[in-house]
């Protein structure tokens, strides 16, 4: 179902992205992971929300930046990189979330399902990834091209591996919380093996891994909105 909202947004709602996987010994099976999809009138990008552990598309927090980048005219997919059935298991063993070659495979479909999506096709393309989520961010972005600028929340680029940040070439932002110390170390060293010509880390003073703190998650979405738009008017100008 499709709805035009009174910002001129349109509310695709509830979509159910295919993916193809072959399990070990098993049948070729497509499963369906579900989304949400919102498209800004004019809007020349869309991000893609990579979800770390425990959370997802409902999570209050993801929810709070998509809504800023919409307000700033960027496209938004809240996407569940995990089934329901999934999230389940994980829930108790917390396994799944650190698979992250399952992950940016399934991310990897995701990418190729916007540029073939008769909505979303002709927009350019942004990762936003938060804890492991980051990691699949980056393995998919090493993979896929079309990936013109990534955003770490809090992230565990470390978690990809050396040979994967070493080819990844899109413009990388990484946003960690001053008070998060073992997740600031482990940006600092990711950071240089990242191949992209165009890298920072920000640091959020104050914040925490969660960036709970008032006014800091605010600050989280106001730089990710002004690195997407900044790469994509690049890339719109072909410079």
């Amino acid at each position: 179902m499709i709805k035009r909202e009174s910002n001129n947004t349109v509310d695709c709602g509830l979509i159910k992205i295919p993916i193809l996987e072959h399990p070990l010994g098993r049948k070729e099976v497509t499963i369906l992971l579900e989304a949400n999809l919102n498209v800004p009138q004019s809007s020349e990008g869309i991000i893609i929300f990579v979800h770390g552990s425990g959370s997802g598309r409902h999570s209050q927090r993801n929810r709070s930046v998509a809504g800023k980048l919409n307000e700033d005219g960027l496209a938004t997919l809240l996407l569940d990189l995990l089934t329901m059935e999934e999230e389940r298991i994980d829930n108790q063993t917390r396994q799944l979330r650190f698979d992250i070659g399952s992950l940016s495979k399934r991310l990897v479909f995701a990418i190729d399902w916007i540029t073939n999506n008769p909505v979303t096709k002709n927009l350019s393309i942004g990762l936003f990834g938060a804890s492991t989520g980051a990691a699949a961010a980056l393995v998919a972005a090493s993979e896929r091209g079309a990936v013109s600028a990534i955003v770490s929340r809090g992230g565990r680029p470390d978690l990809a591996g050396k040979d994967i940040l070493r080819r990844v070439h899109a413009p990388t932002l990484l946003l960690v919380g001053g008070n998060d110390e073992e997740v600031l170390h482990l940006n600092e060293n990711a950071l240089k093996d990242i191949k992209a010509e165009k890298k920072k880390l920000t640091i959020i003073p104050g914040a925490t891994h969660l960036f709970e703190e008032p006014g800091k998650l605010e600050q989280v979405a106001r730089i990710a909105s002004g690195w997407f738009r900044c790469y994509f008017l690049i890339k719109k100008h072909g410079n």
